[in-house]
């Protein structure tokens, strides 16, 4: 805690005209200890802290008060900040929480707001700067909404708006943090980088996350020409030469719009009948030596796509031994659904000298189809490229297969001119046809008019009836007599969520009552073949979420070309 910056002597107060004596200023904020800072005091200490009087940090302190005030007494409380500017500080001038000590947690979603909270608990006090009150301070709003320039700005005025505004510009609520940011943290396990040599918590991988990239120092890599070329030092031969040895990797033969393979294997033994076929393939000298010898600090192109694969593969995910052509293809090793981890799969392409390319993620796979290959690029691989790569693998796989789990369906046809008979309804048939081709069972279907409690008794026939899965259509455009999304909520929804970026289906629907799973399927299905249906039944058969976030991502995409001749899955909607 810094020192608290001297108090002003009450006989010593200012008057314009040097007799009257004013009343001493009313304590601006309080730290732990009971120390109280005036508002001048509390400039002051911002000075010493903080090394300028930042506005942010004067109504931060303010918070701060306002929200210890708001706290029973006698709790061991932490804190949160939902801003790294200014905010922190206040937090570890007032009180005992510091970043160090992690009693001080800042999670930055750029809102100016904290909140106070009994550690054991969670529950506590969340304080912030309300927008809505700042109407009566045009200098302190201009400058929290950074409408002028900093030399455009009455610096006076905004720091004395900002104590005649005090606690009146703040508004709280009651809060519990979850569970999640209660939990001490550990570093557990030190280790020794195998890069840069010092140490770091092996939970961050293979090696320290400076060495995969986070440093924040400028690095510059002068890639110069013998850099391209450099290797281990490895045994060539002449091809005439490369009879009784054995070829250090694999050879390719290419036979243009025929065939392309492996013509020599890793470690095959070479025979005076093979030279014609390596001169006939171009080659005029070949690497020889026994490939399972190590070098140090390089790693060979078979080792390392064998670790790679077996990084990778995670459940329902298998890989072919040996390497072929340096290569190690990963496949289903059941039915269902791949999931990729494609934000790690990004971060493994960063590195240096290997690769791995894969399927879309959420493509339906059968058991033996092939999802991915990896390999290094080089023949000898830098055992730091290598680290690296492997400390990006080393949080999970990259590739699972979700089995897709066969359900009992409830189809829930709403419409009123369909319930009265104007209509036909197609829409049982269409669904069903759809449900079936993932083995699902439908157990109970109906049709019930625009009306809410109609909608909400269908549902609880269906759920009576053992329905998993249940399928609503229609009723979910803009319409005044469109009332599905009321009659699911009456009929106990949770997790709605109404409209995706996919098209079509934007006025699709997805909720959940208890563990069954709601779809709604807007009208758009009676007339496309392929929707919004198709990409998310699989998902949700899989027992993935699929919450706003899961139906954004799917807008990149999500738009269907429409085609005379539908062709889907083998094409680019959902994908």
């Amino acid at each position: 805690m810094m020192p608290k910056a001297a108090a002003p002597n009450p006989q010593k107060a200012n008057s314009c005209h040097g007799d009257a004596v004013l009343s001493v200023d009313p304590p601006w904020c309080r730290d732990c200890r009971g120390n109280e800072y005036t508002y001048p005091e509390a400039l002051d200490f911002i000075r010493l802290f903080h090394g300028h009087v930042a506005p942010g940090l004067v109504i931060g302190l303010k918070m701060v008060d306002w929200a210890r005030e708001h706290l029973p007494e006698d709790i061991l409380f932490d804190a949160v900040c939902e801003t790294s500017s200014c905010l922190p500080d206040a937090v570890q001038m007032l009180t005992p929480c510091t970043v160090g000590n992690n009693w001080l947690k800042i999670k930055d979603l750029g809102r100016f707001a904290l909140t106070l909270y009994d550690k054991f608990n969670g529950d506590g006090v969340r304080v912030f700067l309300d927008p809505a009150k700042l109407q009566h301070w045009p200098e302190f709003f201009d400058w929290f909404y950074k409408r002028k320039p900093k030399p455009e700005q009455d610096f006076d005025r905004l720091l004395e708006e900002i104590r005649q505004a005090g606690a009146d510009s703040l508004s709280r609520t009651p809060a519990t943090i979850h569970p999640s940011y209660r939990i001490k943290s550990s570093k557990g396990r030190i280790a020794s980088c195998p890069l840069c040599g010092e140490a770091y918590p092996m939970i961050h991988g293979g090696i320290c996350r400076g060495c995969q990239g986070e440093a924040p120092y400028a690095q510059r890599r002068v890639v110069e020409p013998r850099e391209i070329t450099q290797g281990p030092t490895l045994k060539v031969v002449p091809v005439v030469a490369a009879s009784g040895k054995r070829a250090l990797h694999d050879m390719t033969r290419v036979v243009p719009k025929q065939t392309k393979g492996p013509a020599f294997t890793q470690g095959q033994l070479m025979t005076t009948g093979d030279i014609c076929r390596l001169q006939q393939m171009g080659r005029q000298h070949v690497y020889v030596g026994d490939a399972a010898r190590e070098i140090p600090g390089w790693v060979h192109e078979n080792q390392a796509a064998l670790a790679f694969a077996d990084a990778m593969a995670g459940p329902g995910v298998r890989y072919g031994t040996p390497p072929r052509e340096g290569k190690v293809t990963l496949s289903a090793n059941r039915n269902g659904l791949l999931v990729v981890d494609h934000q790690r799969l990004s971060a493994f392409n960063t590195v240096e000298g290997v690769m791995c390319a894969s399927r879309k993620c959420f493509d339906v796979v059968e058991t033996q189809s092939a999802l991915a290959a990896t390999r290094a690029i080089p023949l000898y691989l830098p055992e730091t490229d290598f680290h690296t790569a492997m400390a990006v693998l080393s949080t999970g796989p990259l590739f699972r297969v979700a089995p897709m789990v066969p359900v009992n369906v409830g189809i829930l046809v709403t419409g009123t001119e369909v319930f009265q008979g104007l209509i036909q309804d197609s829409f049982i048939p269409i669904i069903r046809s759809k449900v079936a081709t993932y083995d699902c069972t439908v157990v109970k279907t109906a049709i019930v008019p625009d009306d809410r409690p109609a909608i909400r008794d269908g549902v609880e026939k269906m759920i009576a009836a053992g329905a998993g899965l249940i399928v609503t259509t229609a009723g979910l455009s803009v319409d005044p007599d469109d009332v599905t999304r009321q009659g699911l909520l009456d009929a106990g929804c949770t997790n709605l969520v109404y409209g995706a970026p996919i098209l079509p289906g934007a006025m699709t629907l997805v909720a959940r009552i208890g563990e069954i799973n709601v779809i709604g399927v807007p009208a758009c299905g009676l007339y496309h073949k392929t929707t919004s249906f198709d990409l998310l039944l699989p998902r949700i058969l899989a027992g993935l979420i699929i919450g706003r976030s899961e139906l954004a991502e799917m807008g990149h995409g999500g738009f269907c070309r429409d085609c005379p001749v539908c062709t889907y899955p083998q094409c680019t909607f959902g994908r």
